[in-house]
């Protein structure tokens, strides 16, 4: 993961914007500023970023319009940075697509060591799932192609968001085996810093939900009480 990534930051907040900014360069990385949506939206539409640092009450267009309008457009890493901290506040980012949520106050090591780990699973790297390039699993009447980015059920098309998908994949790639939240986050998700395991409990209904409307036993994706989750079928 190269350290001259182009970084995106986006705060209305002078003092925060300076001190991510700088601490952020000194890492190695090129930092572009914006204090609001819709100059974080110019300047992504101008050119690509590695990964864009975003803050949520932004005046005008707010983070999570930003996020949604993002990630229409690309798979760039989205980290959330905000004050707001309640558990809807981070459920709706997800939701929107976003890769991590860090709540205000933080530490700039762990700010940094969180873009760095977004970085490397951006590249590739991260995580210690294999990448098997046209790898397909079947189970429960589920066919999931990661070639092809698909997942269908009795051959309709299951329309699911990047962290939907990578969860099933894990879970389909360790069929019948039990894996924890912290495994899942690790493995699926190539998050090297566990701190929030709800994120994946989140996503195993949104996943279950989706699963049940095309049809499936959302059963099939069993809970383990006090560990993790399984994939049987």
């Amino acid at each position: 993961m190269p350290t001259s990534a182009r970084l995106l930051v986006v705060d209305d907040e002078d003092a925060i914007l300076e001190f991510v900014s700088y601490n952020l360069r000194k890492e190695g990385y090129t930092v572009i500023c914006a204090r609001d949506g819709d100059e974080a939206l110019s300047l992504a539409d101008a050119e690509p970023f590695d990964l864009v640092v975003l803050d949520i009450m932004l005046p005008g267009t707010d983070g999570f319009e930003v996020c949604r309008r993002l990630r229409a457009k690309s798979d760039v890493p989205v980290l959330f940075l905000s004050a707001r901290d309640t558990e809807l506040d981070k459920v709706v980012g997800l939701e929107l697509g976003a890769d991590d949520y860090l709540a205000k106050p933080f530490g700039i090591r762990e700010l940094q060591a969180r873009v760095k780990a977004l970085l490397r699973r951006s590249a590739g790297a991260g995580g210690t799932a294999p990448d098997v390039e046209g790898e397909r699993f079947e189970a429960a009447g589920i066919v999931l192609d990661e070639s092809s980015h698909e997942v269908t059920h009795d051959g309709e098309v299951i329309e699911l968001t990047p962290r939907e998908f990578e969860l099933l994949a894990c879970l389909m790639r360790h069929r019948g085996k039990v894996l924890s939240r912290d495994q899942l986050l690790r493995q699926a998700w190539g998050w090297e810093i566990v701190v929030e395991t709800k994120t994946v409990d989140t996503h195993i209904k949104r996943l279950r939900d989706k699963l049940e409307a095309a049809g499936v036993d959302p059963d099939v994706v069993e809970t383990v009480r006090g560990y993790g989750y399984r994939l049987d079928g």
